[in-house]
C-alpha cells in the first residue's frame, strides 16, 4: 500500500491507530506483524481497550478450533455478511485470510453478487442467502431455509454457520463503526499467486 493510501485509510478511522510505547503494545504489534504480515488496524483500535482486545482475541482463538461446518462454506458465510453490511475490511481481511489457509478463493471475487454468478453450487448459494437473512435487520431467515440447511448440513454444522454469520456481523458492524477500510491484504496475496 502507498504512503497516500496508507494516511487516507489512518485518518478515515474514527480513533487514532498509533501504537502506545509499552510492552503490551509492541508485543501485538510484533505478533500481528510475523502472523499478518502487517499490524492490524482491528488490533490498534482495540489497543484504546485492552480488555476488550483481549475478549475478543481469546474468543477468536477458540472460533478458529471449530470444524463442523466446511471451511470453504464457512467463509462464504463470513464474506456474505461483510458484504451485505459494506465493511471493506472484513472482505479484504477475509480474502487475506482463505487465502492463507489455503481454501478455494476464486469464488470470493463473485460473493457481492452472487445470486447473478454461475459459479456457485446451489448449497452455496443457500449459505450465502442464510447469511444475508441472518445479517438483515430484522433478520428475514425462514422456517423453510432453515430446515433445507439443517437437512443438508446436520445440526451442528447450521448452528456453527449461525454463529459464525452473528461473529461477521460484529467484527463488520465493528470495523465499519470504527471507519476501518482496507488494508490490502488482498493485492498482497495476489502478488504472491
Amino acid at each position: 500500500m502507498n504512503p497516500t493510501d496508507d494516511l487516507a485509510r489512518r485518518s478515515a478511522a474514527r480513533v487514532p491507530l498509533d501504537v502506545p510505547d509499552d510492552l503490551f503494545s509492541r508485543a501485538m504489534v510484533w505478533y500481528s506483524k510475523r502472523t499478518y504480515g502487517a499490524v492490524l488496524d482491528t488490533g490498534l483500535a482495540l489497543l484504546h481497550n485492552r480488555p476488550v482486545l483481549r475478549a475478543l482475541v481469546a474468543f477468536e482463538r477458540r472460533v478458529e478450533k471449530w470444524s463442523a461446518l466446511d471451511p470453504d462454506l464457512k467463509v462464504l458465510a463470513e464474506m456474505a455478511s461483510a458484504s451485505m453490511i459494506g465493511c471493506s475490511w472484513c472482505m479484504d481481511f477475509g480474502w487475506f485470510q482463505a487465502h492463507s489457509r489455503g481454501l478455494e478463493v476464486g469464488k470470493l471475487e463473485e460473493v457481492p453478487r452472487w445470486r447473478e454468478s454461475d459459479v456457485f453450487t446451489p448449497l452455496e448459494r443457500r449459505v450465502m442467502e442464510y447469511a444475508e437473512a441472518a445479517t438483515a435487520t430484522p433478520p428475514t431467515v425462514t422456517d423453510e431455509l432453515a430446515a433445507e440447511l439443517r437437512a443438508a448440513l446436520g445440526n451442528a454444522a447450521f448452528v456453527e454457520l449461525t454463529t459464525m454469520v452473528a461473529l461477521e456481523n460484529q467484527r463488520s458492524r465493528l470495523n465499519s463503526a470504527l471507519g476501518l477500510t482496507s488494508q490490502g491484504f488482498k493485492e498482497h496475496c495476489e502478488l504472491n499467486r
